[in-house]
């Protein structure tokens, strides 16, 4: 599929919404029900804003990058089943997950934490999607239990791609990128009014809302400036407890970003919280820049992953010099078939 092509258009008479599947930044998230469709499908909500334009940017820049997956699939990411839009409002439609997201299964263990063998399951999934993406010139920028989905097989997916970049390889061939866009400014976290589509009644003013995770509104930024040959992207981004040292001090980033946030949501589903959580975003962030992560009990290969990923200098964090092949050799994933990741028939568990 040509990714500038449009997507197949919504007829939004035959859809009939029957609940709503969470909040975020941008939209409202439905499920949905389609006459000549046997699945139900997840439909994302945006209303279109006289004032805040970014927020329709970045809505499209979502519905490209589907259309990008759609062409190019990959079993852990989602493709565009369709979009529509009008004055008043743009959708697009993607497969439902019925199991929930990644913070929500973590809550239902006993200990709401995971084991490291079920860790490493999901950080294998985790890792070939985020590889793939990197392939296609998309930092992801988003990482976060909340956006890594259980499909009803009980393999993962990750979803909202409104804060990803588009990022260009040079010439030198390392996994550095120079950013061919300019800076997008991200506002502070709205709830949109609930759009009601077309049924036998309207939708109740309801829903079921998404774990708290705060974005990170805009700040002042300098100016990108070349690092190692390589210009980067400047936009200050991402969720708070989830963003990465040079996007904090604002030096710019690359592809490095996803492989910190990588290490922080192993560090979480391994102890149930994040490593730098403060009592406030000051806290929080002096901790991201200044602070070591914690471990409880003799070091292992576990641990040592982590702290890797969670390297403050990106040059020398894990996967920045050779992306997810460098993450897929450390020890904590010896005797792993990366070929036959998406051919595991018995997920740690189901929906």
């Amino acid at each position: 599929m040509d990714d500038n092509k449009p997507p197949p258009e919504l007829q939004l008479n035959n859809l009939r919404a029957t609940k709503i599947l969470g909040k975020g930044a941008t939209g409202t998230v439905f499920l949905v029900n389609d006459k000549f469709h046997n699945e139900p499908f997840a439909l994302k909500v945006v209303e279109i804003s006289s004032v805040h334009h970014q927020v329709d940017r970045r809505a499209h820049h979502e519905i490209s990058v589907l259309r990008r997956l759609s062409a190019s699939p990959h079993p852990f990411l989602p493709h565009l089943i369709g979009s529509s839009e009008n004055q008043d409002f743009i959708c697009w439609a993607i497969p439902f997950c019925p199991g929930g997201d990644l913070n929500v299964l973590r809550y239902r263990q006993n200990d709401q934490i995971f084991s490291p063998a079920v860790i490493r399951f999901y950080l294998a999934e985790i890792i070939s999607a985020l590889e793939h993406l990197h392939s296609q010139g998309i930092v992801y920028r988003d990482l976060k239990p909340e956006n890594i989905l259980v499909q009803q097989s009980g393999h993962v997916t990750l979803t909202d791609f409104d804060l990803s970049r588009d990022l260009v390889p040079t010439k030198s061939g390392d996994n550095n990128f120079c950013s061919d866009e300019k800076p997008v400014k991200i506002p502070h976290r709205k709830l949109t009014r609930f759009f009601t589509l077309k049924r036998g009644k309207q939708m109740l003013n309801k829903g079921l809302k998404k774990a708290k995770s705060a974005r990170v509104s805009p700040v002042s930024r300098r100016n990108a400036y070349d690092f190692l040959t390589h210009e980067r992207s400047n936009s200050f981004v991402g969720t708070e407890e989830y963003v990465s040292p040079e996007v904090i001090r604002g030096d710019g980033h690359e592809f490095a970003v996803d492989w910190w946030a990588l290490g922080v949501l192993c560090y979480e589903m391994m102890y149930g919280t994040t490593p730098f959580k403060g009592k406030n975003r000051k806290e929080t962030f002096r901790k991201i820049l200044f602070a070591e992560p914690e471990f409880i009990g003799k070091p292992n290969a576990l641990t040592d992953l982590i702290q890797k990923l969670l390297e403050k200098d990106p040059t020398r964090r894990l996967g920045y010099r050779r992306g997810a092949e460098e993450i897929k050799e450390h020890e904590f994933f010896r005797g792993l078939r990366w070929d036959l990741v998406t051919e595991v028939l018995r997920p740690p568990f189901l929906p």
